[in-house]
């Protein structure tokens, strides 16, 4: 049941980061200083930015709660899961470089 709750909310935040994107259609299409358009560019682009932040701050507590245990038992695992935890912030990333690609467009 919760393998289903985390898949869902997954789908859940891509859904919304796709549709704040769509938004900003004529952003994409060419630069413009609409104010209406750069408004809805700058809503995208802290959403985004936003909400990834906040699954990168949730997939890193799990990871690093986890990487913690796992190196308690076994002290040799501590590469693997630094890797793990640093997969777990790449999410972080990828939302601000959305918004900098969205940003770049007004």
């Amino acid at each position: 049941m919760k393998r289903i709750i985390k898949w869902s909310w997954n789908i859940v935040k891509f859904s919304v980061i796709f549709l704040f994107i769509s938004f900003c259609d004529s952003a994409w299409a060419q630069t413009t200083t609409d104010p209406a358009i750069v408004g809805w560019a700058f809503l995208a682009a802290s959403i985004a930015t936003g909400l990834s932040a906040i699954a990168a701050g949730i997939a890193v507590a799990h990871v690093g709660a986890a990487a913690v245990g796992a190196i308690s038992e076994k002290p040799e695992m501590a590469g693997k899961a630094l890797i793990y935890v640093g997969l777990a912030e790449g999410i972080a990333i990828y939302g601000l470089i959305i918004a900098i690609m969205i940003l770049g467009k007004i």
